[in-house]
C-alpha cells in the first residue's frame, strides 16, 4: 500500500521512493542482533533523508520503543499531532545550544541530553518554569571528542544532576556515549571507550543515579559488538538499509535492505557528433558520434558535484556514467548511441535488485560515505513512501 505520494503520478522530474517495508524489516533485523536491549531508531536529519515521521512510524511498528533526533526541533516535530508517533514512544534529542527550547521539550516529554554544567543550569531553570521534572540523559565523552562530558568533569556534572533530581527538577533517565571507530572492527579505541563508559556509568550509579537506560551502541556496534548493547541500542543508518561500513559487510551480508530508490525522467535525448563538448568547462568531450541523455537532477537536489565524470546511472538496463560536470539542476549521461524516449527512467541508486547502482556505488564514485549520499538528497525531490501499512 502507498502511504504518501505516487511514484507514477504528477512528480515526473524526479522522485525518491522510500520502501517502509524495508525500514520495518531492517528494524527487526537489528532487534535480532541485540535481543536483550531496547531499540532506538535514529530519525535525525529527516530520517537520513528518508522522511522522519513515516520512517519513525515504520520503526515503531517493527518494535522500536525509542526515537532519536539531533535537534530539539526534530524531536518536537515528532511529538506534533500530525506525526502519528504514539505517546508512549520515548523521544531523545542531543544537540543543544544555549537558549534552546528546553521548556518546550520538557513539556513534550522529550528526553534531553546534557554534556556540561551550562546545559544542566538551563534545563533546571526551564523545569522550574514548566513546573515539572525534566527527563535528562547525561552524556559521557569516552573518547570521541565531540559532545559529552570529559571524565575529569564527570563528578561535578553527576553531583549537579543529583542535586537537581533531589529538588524534583529532573530525573536522570539515561547515561550514554558514542563510539568513534565502531565501524572499524578491531580498532583499539573501541575497547578503550567501552572501558571508560563502564567506569563512568559505575561512578554515577555508585553515587545514586538510577538510569532507565545505558547506551553507547550505534549502527556498527549494534551489528557487531554484543558487549556494547547494554540496555538500549541506537542504530541510525542501518535502519534505512545502508551498511555503516563495507569492512563490516554489505547490506545483503548484514541482512539489511536499502529503503531509498532515487530516479529521474530523462528530460532530453539527442544525437551529437564526435568531439562535442559536454557541460561546463567541457570536461567531457564525446569520443565519437553518440546520444546524450539529460538527467534533471543536480547539486541543488543533493547530487554531489564530486560525482562529475564518475556517478553511475542505470538507463534501459545499462550502467551509464555522468558525462562531465554535475550542474546545479542537471547532468548528462552518454548513452552510447542508444535512443530511449524522453521521459525514460534513469535510476541513480536503489537496493540493486534491477542491477541499478546503490548508494554505496555513488559513495565510492564520489570519495565519500553512503550516509552522505542518501542524507543530502534535497527537498526539491519528493519522497514517495510505499508499503506504509504493516502487513505482519
Amino acid at each position: 500500500m502507498k502511504e504518501t505520494g505516487d511514484p507514477h503520478g504528477a512528480e515526473l522530474r524526479a522522485r525518491a521512493v522510500i520502501d517502509l517495508a524495508a525500514v520495518r524489516a531492517n528494524v527487526r533485523t537489528l532487534r535480532e542482533r541485540a535481543p536483550g536491549a531496547a531499540l532506538m531508531a535514529v530519525v535525525k536529519a529527516d530520517g537520513y533523508g528518508h522522511g522522519a515521521a513515516p520512517c519513525a512510524r515504520a520503526a515503531v511498528a517493527a518494535g522500536a520503543t525509542w526515537l532519536g533526533t539531533a535537534t530539539p526541533q526534530e524531536a518536537l516535530a515528532l511529538r506534533a499531532p500530525g506525526a502519528g508517533v504514539p505517546d508512549d514512544v520515548r523521544i531523545m534529542c542531543w544537540l543543544w545550544t544555549p537558549g534552546g527550547p528546553w521548556r518546550e521539550a520538557i513539556e513534550a516529554d522529550v528526553d534531553v541530553s546534557v554534556s556540561g554544567l551550562w546545559a544542566l543550569d538551563e534545563v533546571t531553570a526551564a523545569a522550574r518554569l514548566a513546573g515539572r521534572a525534566a527527563r535528562v540523559q547525561l552524556k559521557a565523552d569516552t573518547g570521541l571528542g565531540r559532545g559529552g562530558c570529559q571524565p575529569g568533569d564527570w563528578a561535578e556534572l553527576v553531583a549537579g544532576a543529583l542535586r537537581a533530581e533531589a529538588e524534583g527538577l529532573l530525573r536522570v533517565t539515561g547515561l550514554w556515549s558514542h563510539f568513534a571507530c565502531a565501524d572499524e572492527p578491531g580498532h583499539p579505541s573501541i575497547a578503550a571507550q567501552l572501558s571508560t563508559f563502564r567506569e563512568m556509568v559505575a561512578y554515577a550509579e555508585a553515587r545514586g543515579v538510577e538510569p532507565e537506560v545505558r547506551h553507547i551502541a550505534n549502527s556498527p556496534a549494534t551489528l557487531t559488538l554484543a558487549e556494547s548493547h547494554f540496555d538500549l541500542v541506537r542504530p541510525g543508518i542501518a535502519v534505512y538499509g545502508v551498511s555503516p561500513s563495507l569492512e563490516i559487510g554489505t547490506p545483503m551480508e548484514l541482512g539489511l535492505r536499502p529503503a531509498m530508490t532515487l530516479t529521474a525522467s530523462l528530460a532530453l535525448v539527442k544525437n551529437v557528433p564526435g568531439g562535442h563538448g559536454v557541460g561546463y568547462g567541457h570536461h567531457y568531450v564525446t569520443p565519437g558520434a553518440t546520444t546524450l541523455g539529460l538527467v534533471p537532477l543536480g547539486y541543488a537536489d543533493g547530487i554531489p558535484r564530486h560525482a562529475s565524470s564518475a556517478g553511475p546511472v542505470l538507463v534501459e538496463g545499462k550502467w551509464r556514467t555522468v558525462a562531465g560536470r554535475v550542474a546545479m539542476d542537471q547532468f548528462v549521461v552518454d548513452l552510447g548511441g542508444d535512443e530511449p524516449a524522453p521521459g525514460a527512467e534513469a535510476v541513480l541508486f536503489g537496493p540493486g535488485d534491477r542491477g541499478e547502482p546503490t548508494a554505496e556505488d555513488w559513495a565510492q564514485a564520489c570519495g565519500t560515505i553512503a550516509y552522505e549520499i542518501v542524507t543530502r538528497i534535497g527537498s526539491r525531490v519528493p519522497r514517495v513512501h510505499v508499503n506504509g501499512e504493516e502487513s505482519g
